[in-house]
């Protein structure tokens, strides 16, 4: 399991890195950015992520395992989707969902899915789930809207977003996408690289991940070894 010292380190980490990776793109709007490796997008490898929110499993997996795609390179050649709701079922009779441990998974899952809905720079939208999982683990569940200021980035449109319960209405999409996995899942976390799942062997999707690009630029995490 991560420290908590070390957990709070790659958090604060990403405050910076924020500011920096949106310096960086407004430059290279009005000039060349020389020397910078291009990654098409179509070259790109999927990366996704089915879990469940108060998985123990899965929140280790995303601040520990996940966390390796943006110390190293990797994350310049994956396209990352995070899936909540994994474990979650609709009920035909009332059109309720229950999620595999309870209410407060149930409001962590809708949280996260506005989260992955308002944010669409994966830096961004990887921070806060990180920061929401560590403090799950921790049993902080009260200090999650702490992770916006904590990150410097905006609460209101993803508050308002859970409040109104769009959170949960984009839980039954997710829901139906996994059930819609071949073959399916049977454990969490489910972790599929190019529709390939991997298995008992998900920690180690660097290496499925450096296999299943085809572009020419590789970063250096797939050169070693």
């Amino acid at each position: 399991m991560v420290s908590s010292r070390q957990a709070i380190m790659i958090v604060m980490a990403f405050t910076p890195f924020l500011l920096i990776y949106e310096s960086d793109s407004a430059s290279c709007s009005q000039i060349d950015c020389v020397g910078i490796p291009e990654f098409a997008s179509s070259q790109k490898v999927n990366l996704s992520v089915y879990y469940e929110s108060l998985n123990p499993t899965c929140a280790n997996f995303i601040i520990k395992d996940l966390a390796e795609i943006f110390n190293k390179d990797l994350i310049d050649i994956v396209n990352l989707q995070l899936v909540p709701w994994a474990n979650s079922h609709i009920n035909k009779t009332n059109n309720s969902i229950s999620c595999q441990n309870g209410t407060d998974e149930c409001q962590l899952n809708s949280l996260e899915s506005c989260v992955l809905n308002d944010f669409h720079d994966v830096n961004k939208y990887y921070a806060l789930i990180f920061c929401f999982e560590f403090l799950a683990i921790e049993g902080r569940l009260k200090n999650l809207t702490n992770c916006f200021s904590q990150l410097g980035l905006p609460e209101k449109l993803t508050l308002d977003c859970y409040r109104r319960g769009n959170g949960t209405e984009l839980g039954r999409k997710y829901i139906n996408e996994t059930a819609h996995l071949s073959p399916p899942h049977t454990f969490l976390p489910w972790v599929v690289v190019n529709n390939k799942p991997l298995g008992k062997d998900y920690a180690n999707f660097t290496s499925y991940v450096c296999e299943a690009y085809n572009g020419i630029a590789k970063p250096a995490v797939c050169k070693s070894g």
